[in-house]
C-alpha cells in the first residue's frame, strides 16, 4: 500500500496555441518556486513541461495540463498531467526512443521529459488520445 498523497493546489491550463505553451512554462515555474524546488529542479520540470505541452499541441491537436502541488509525508512535489484526445501513440516504446520523431522535431520530447522527471507515466490509445504524468520532488 502506497503513502497517502495530499494535493494542496490544482490548476488546469489549456494547451491550444503556442501562447499557451508559454503560459504552461510560467505557471509550472511559479508552482515549482512555491513548493521550494531549487533552480536546477525548477529548470528540469519547466523544460519537461514545455516539451510535453508542445507534444500535446503538435501531435495531440491540443489538450490540457493539470498541475498539482502534492505532498507525501514531508516530501513536496509538483505533478503535471498532460492530456489530449488526439490520434494517440501506436508504439509507445518506439516513441520513447531518442531521435524517433513522427514529426519535424528532434525526437527528444518523451525520453527527455522522462529523464528530467522523478516520475513518468504514459498511457496512449490510438484513436482516443494520450495522457502523460510527470512529477518532480523536492
Amino acid at each position: 500500500m502506497g503513502a497517502t498523497v495530499t494535493v494542496s493546489k490544482t490548476e488546469t491550463i489549456p494547451v491550444r496555441s503556442g501562447d499557451d505553451i508559454v503560459r504552461v512554462r510560467q505557471r509550472v515555474r511559479a508552482l515549482a518556486i512555491d513548493i521550494g524546488l531549487g533552480l536546477v529542479d525548477q529548470t528540469k520540470i519547466v523544460t519537461a513541461a514545455s516539451e510535453l505541452a508542445r507534444n500535446t499541441l503538435d501531435y495531440g491537436g491540443g489538450g490540457e495540463v493539470r498541475a498539482e502541488s502534492v505532498q507525501v509525508g514531508t516530501r513536496k512535489g509538483l505533478r503535471l498531467t498532460f492530456e489530449d484526445q488526439g490520434p494517440g501513440i501506436a508504439d509507445i516504446e518506439q516513441a520513447m526512443t531518442d531521435h524517433y520523431t513522427s514529426g519535424k522535431g528532434l525526437g527528444l520530447g518523451l525520453g527527455g521529459a522522462k529523464r528530467l522527471s522523478n516520475e513518468f507515466h504514459i498511457e496512449s490509445t490510438p484513436g482516443v488520445g494520450t495522457r502523460v504524468m510527470i512529477a518532480r520532488w523536492k
